[in-house]
């Protein structure tokens, strides 16, 4: 698809002039351009500039533009001045995982120990690039583990799914936490390991696990359930959680009165485009020969009738596949 700047290419900064001039707010703005290339080598040139640039980048950090901040964060790191830490810690909420990860990413390499107990909680994180990062700056900063709980997480983190199994019992609470991932893949993975582990201790989160939206991942929840001693009888009653994707027979008859076959093209059904294009020749036809009144009379009955019929396949039709 054809976008503005295909039609207006954007003006690539003069980067050199910008660095001569010293001037950190244009540089900063440069960071928009749609480049990688040029947005790093921004970067560098602002991370260059020292530590008179260091308050002019910590408050650009509340940008919108998140190629603004990954930029700043990639300076900053080339700085490496303490006085941002407080500024990248907080960073490791922002919105966006990009931006988080490349923040755990910054503060190893800065590697001020002020960074740890944000390290720490960024292990927590619902994304594993986020995880992996922060356990990899945590590992620069030289970092120990207080007890088995962190050190699950940071082996979770640093995805050594063979060292977290070691940990058995141990290591529950951080897999359990992880059950929130994003990535269906990684939240089988967890489920596998949790059966491997095989303690009951486990059940709450094998349990949520079946009503998870993947088929993969709640099938992986099926078969660790019995290793972990979780009656087969109540798999069934976990499972029956699950979203399911039904269609609404409220929509599918609306949408059949409103543009007859709309509604079986809601539910999928071959034949809707069949019957839309029907109805739009046929209500062409009745009103050049029938007039408006003769029409309706005539279309309205029909209307409903396809109205009634969508609702009623809808609610014949069988659930998802488990």
């Amino acid at each position: 698809m054809m976008t503005l700047p295909s039609i207006f290419p954007e003006k690539k900064p003069d980067i050199a002039a910008l660095v001569a001039k010293k001037d950190i707010a244009g540089l900063i703005k440069a960071l928009q351009f749609n480049d990688v290339a040029v947005q790093s080598q921004v970067a560098q040139e602002l991370g260059s500039l020292g530590t008179e640039a260091i308050d002019a980048l910590i408050r650009a950090l509340k940008k919108k533009d998140k190629h603004i901040r990954l930029g700043i964060i990639e300076a900053l790191t080339v700085i490496r001045d303490p006085h941002s830490i407080a500024a990248l810690t907080e960073t490791l909420k922002d919105k966006s995982s990009e931006v988080r990860w490349e923040t755990a990413i910054a503060l190893g390499e800065i590697g001020d120990e002020r960074a740890t107990g944000p390290l720490v909680h960024a292990l927590r994180d619902h994304d594993k690039y986020v995880r992996f990062g922060a356990a990899f700056a945590l590992a620069k900063i030289g970092w120990k583990p207080a007890d088995d709980t962190e050190k699950a997480f940071y082996f979770a983190g640093m995805q050594e799914w063979k060292a977290v199994k070691m940990m058995g019992k141990s290591a529950i609470p951080a897999l359990s936490h992880i059950l929130n991932d994003r990535d269906s893949n990684v939240r089988q993975k967890v489920i596998e390991i949790l059966g491997e582990i095989g303690d009951p201790d486990a059940t709450p989160a094998l349990v949520r696990s079946l009503g998870d939206e993947n088929t993969e991942v709640r099938w992986k929840a099926v078969l660790s359930s019995p290793r972990c001693r979780i009656k087969m009888m109540h798999l069934p009653r976990g499972l029956s959680r699950r979203p399911k994707m039904t269609k609404n027979p409220l929509v599918a008859g609306f949408l059949n009165f409103m543009l007859p076959g709309l509604g079986y093209g809601y539910l999928g059904k071959w034949y809707g485009v069949m019957i839309f294009q029907i109805d739009i020749t046929a209500t062409v036809w009745l009103f050049k020969y029938g007039g408006e009144t003769n029409t309706y009379s005539i279309l309205f009955p029909i209307y409903l009738m396809l109205a009634l019929h969508a609702y009623y396949i809808t609610i014949k039709m069988p659930e998802p596949p488990l």
